[in-house]
């Protein structure tokens, strides 16, 4: 009887599998699952904020706190949820809000897009934009911020 086998990390990165491989046993799967969760939060709290605060001080204050409170999260989840990485911790949150600025610029622009020069309601818009981003940021976080280079086998 063969044991089954490990699935073989995403992208180059190594280490062993997060948590979350016990339930799902897939690590794309994996990591979607926790992009969605991620993407759901992150949308709640841009919600969240719209609705405290957007009408005083717009729909940008409530996609910058929103970001700001679930950047962290997000980064945690992904490291030890999925990919369960070791060692280079500052580098990989290094590269996380390289990716994530880059889906923040993308959000802020679309937005600003959607509800200034085609008057868009904001949290459909948001909604929309969260969808694009989010594919665009699941190659970010697989090739860019959480890649390890393969190591060669020492003799």
């Amino acid at each position: 009887m063969t044991e089954p086998q490990t699935p073989a990390p995403p992208a180059g990165m190594n280490g062993a599998p997060g948590p979350l491989m016990r339930i799902v046993k897939n690590q794309k799967i994996a990591f979607l699952l926790v992009g969605g969760v991620n993407t759901a939060l992150g949308t709640a709290w841009f919600i969240l904020w719209q609705l405290l605060i957007g009408e005083q001080y717009g729909y940008h204050a409530a996609i910058v706190l929103g970001y700001l409170c679930n950047v962290l999260c997000a980064f945690a989840m992904y490291r030890y949820l999925v990919f369960r990485v070791r060692g280079h911790l500052l580098r990989d949150l290094l590269r996380f809000f390289v990716v994530n600025f880059g889906a923040f610029v993308a959000n802020i622009s679309l937005m600003t897009i959607a509800v200034s020069v085609f008057h868009f309601p904001p949290i459909p818009s948001q909604l929309v934009v969260t969808a694009v981003m989010a594919v665009v940021s699941f190659f970010g976080y697989r090739d860019f911020s959480f890649r390890r280079k393969s190591q060669a086998p020492t003799s």
